[in-house]
């Protein structure tokens, strides 16, 4: 018992002295590298507040500008058209139409001709909060200018920020500049806007199957009743008035806006002005991508934007990009080319 004692007391120790003192230790796993995680680089560009183009970062802080733009016969070609981003098209007088250019992220530098304001254009940008350009206007024009309280750049108390060309007769000979108004406006204090603009996407889709090849506007006759075409390689739309394509006087450039709204709306005269329904509901049809949707157009009080939903209640987002909005007194002045 002693010897096999003995025995199990050394083979004991030895295990312990190999345990403690021969063994190594096992290796130690080495800590895994920590990921690099990169920041996600900084955006430079975001959304126009007023096309929904993306434009370099804190371009939205310019303010938008809207111009009254003459569109009779001895005005056209006007200037500035194919750079506004968004434009109203009404009947001014006597079956005339006009329109209102609003620019911000592009700054032409020939705009016009300039011309009179009337109250509906004022309610249709007014969401916009806009720096207002005109030359005069009809007493109900000036009258809802200082109601609704938009920053107002008139001719008559501007006018160095425009000029007459020689090249035309007055009164469809008044030009400006953005540089010009810009000078001006920042005179006045006029150096931000308060803006809401339209619901956007964040990027057009054509569709394989268009359904609106062409569209006409039925307003008041043949010189001022818009036509537009499709282009699929554009995804845009043409526009033509008096059976001709409606172009830029300087580029020669056809019109062709990304999308075009009818506003069907409440219309009659007084005297030899229009009166427009500018607040409420309506019916709406919008054509972009190659598709018309009919749906409603909701403006609740003057300053608010337009909504446009469909038959489902959904709200239509529109295209970036130019929008031409056209008002018109009934869904009969509206005619569809599949």
């Amino acid at each position: 018992m002693t010897i096999v004692a003995i025995i199990l007391g050394l083979i004991i120790g030895c295990g312990l002295i190999w345990y403690f003192f021969i063994k190594a230790d096992p290796p130690k796993q080495s800590a895994a590298p920590a990921p690099v995680v990169k920041a996600p680089p900084k955006p430079t560009t975001e959304a126009s507040r007023l096309t929904g183009i993306q434009i370099p970062i804190g371009g939205n802080a310019r303010p938008i500008t809207s111009i009254q733009i003459e569109n009779s016969p001895d005005s056209r070609p006007q200037s500035g058209l194919k750079d506004a981003g968004v434009i109203f098209e009404a009947i001014a007088e006597g079956g005339i139409t006009r329109f209102n250019a609003s620019f911000m992220e592009t700054q032409p530098d020939y705009i016009g001709p300039v011309r009179s304001v009337r109250p509906y254009y004022v309610d249709l940008v007014a969401p916009f909060d806009p720096i207002f350009v005109h030359a005069g206007g009809s007493g109900d024009g000036l009258a809802e200018l200082r109601n609704v309280g938009l920053k107002d750049l008139d001719h008559g108390a501007n006018g160095a920020a425009f000029r007459r060309v020689s090249d035309r007769y007055a009164p469809h000979n008044l030009y400006t500049s953005t540089a010009d108004l810009d000078k001006a406006a920042a005179g006045r204090g006029y150096t931000t806007s308060n803006a809401v603009g339209f619901g956007r996407k964040a990027k057009e889709a054509p569709s394989p199957t268009p359904n609106a090849h062409a569209v006409d506007f039925n307003l008041s006759g043949f010189l001022y009743n818009p036509h537009f075409d499709y282009s699929a390689p554009t995804n845009s739309y043409l526009r033509s008035q008096a059976g001709k394509p409606h172009t830029d006087l300087r580029s020669g450039a056809q019109l062709s806006p990304k999308v075009v709204i009818a506003i069907v709306t409440d219309y009659s005269t007084q005297g030899i002005y229009s009166v427009y329904r500018t607040t409420g509901t309506g019916t709406v049809y919008i054509f972009q991508d190659g598709t018309v949707t009919q749906g409603i157009w909701t403006k609740s009080a003057i300053k608010s934007q337009f909504v446009f939903t469909d038959a489902a209640g959904k709200p239509i987002q529109l295209n970036p990009g130019q929008t031409w909005v056209t008002m018109v007194g009934s869904l009969d002045s509206v005619k569809i080319t599949p």
